[in-house]
């Protein structure tokens, strides 16, 4: 039995629900392999799924589908992320008056240890400063309190396409990207940190062990100790597999495709650009049938 990751890749929930159903529907996906191109199949059926990890900014196309992919004996956590940045970093994301009653409705569902906020990547900006980040966090997590009891984030990593995209921002609207130096990141870190235990919530950082403090843990984002506890049935002995330096996670299966994912955000190291996202989500949204092999058109 495999975990499932649902995807760091893109955000299947948001823009491709009905390729993910359709795939759940034939028991397979079927993929080229962004490392090294090899093709690849997986088995999606409920006995060979351990557990499904989504990832996601919008849950709403993927909610009412929930209780029957439950029935039929898929267990899942939800990765969460809701930021509350200003629009112009995230274009189409829905603003956070809407996400976060769809975190306390999964909450109501699959209990709070099921759902995992990401305020990630705490972009820093020269209208996002320090100081905005710990207002606005704290209001969030006021907003989320009792639907949750962990928080994963990360400052952005300025790969080359990030800088390009965030280059491009500061031509057209002069607004500028910051990376702060690791003391004000760990300073933040653990200033977050105590506002969430204000409200009831544990601080994990993600891929960055130096933020790592008394009330700071590691994350684990795909974390087979916690879907363990939530669904002991299912799980089998797993190991520490990460996807990159530092990376905590337990070894899951990915099943998303780069370049596919059209919320437009400046940070986001998933896409080159907004332009080749949408246009290859189009593409892919004519026929979930069509899209079957999502990720063989790399």
């Amino acid at each position: 039995m495999k975990i499932i990751s649902a995807s760091r890749r893109t955000d299947i929930p948001a823009y491709h629900t009905d390729w993910f159903l359709q795939r759940i529907s034939e028991g397979f996906v079927r993929w080229r392999s962004p490392f090294g191109g090899r093709e690849l199949e997986i088995s999606l059926a409920p006995t060979d799924v351990s557990a499904i990890v989504f990832w996601s900014k919008n849950y709403d196309p993927l909610l009412h589908h929930l209780p029957a992919l439950y029935d039929i004996g898929y267990r899942f956590v939800f990765q969460f992320t809701i930021t509350g940045l200003p629009q112009v970093f995230e274009p189409d994301v829905p603003p956070a008056d809407v996400t976060v009653p769809i975190a306390r409705k999964l909450a109501e569902m699959y209990r709070p240890d099921a759902v995992l906020w990401r305020y990630d990547p705490i972009l820093v900006s020269s209208i996002t400063d320090i100081a905005y980040h710990r207002k606005r966090f704290a209001e969030l997590a006021n907003a989320l309190e009792g639907s949750t009891h962990r928080c994963y984030f990360s400052f952005p990593t300025f790969y080359g396409k990030t800088i390009r995209n965030t280059e491009q921002l500061e031509q057209e609207t002069g607004i500028r990207c910051i990376d702060p130096i690791i003391e004000e990141k760990i300073a933040l870190a653990s200033e977050l940190a105590e506002i969430a235990e204000l409200h009831g919530m544990e601080m994990f950082s993600c891929c960055c062990d130096v933020l790592i403090s008394g009330k700071v843990k590691k994350a684990h984002c795909v974390d087979g100790e916690l879907l363990a506890g939530l669904y002991p049935e299912r799980m089998v002995p797993l190991r520490f597999k990460g996807t990159r330096q530092e990376c905590g996670c337990f070894e899951s299966t990915d099943i998303g495709t780069y370049d596919t994912c059209p919320h437009g955000c400046v940070y986001c190291y998933a896409n080159t650009n907004k332009e080749v996202a949408e246009r290859r989500w189009r593409e892919f949204a004519i026929s979930p049938r069509a899209a079957s092999s999502i990720s063989r058109q790399q």
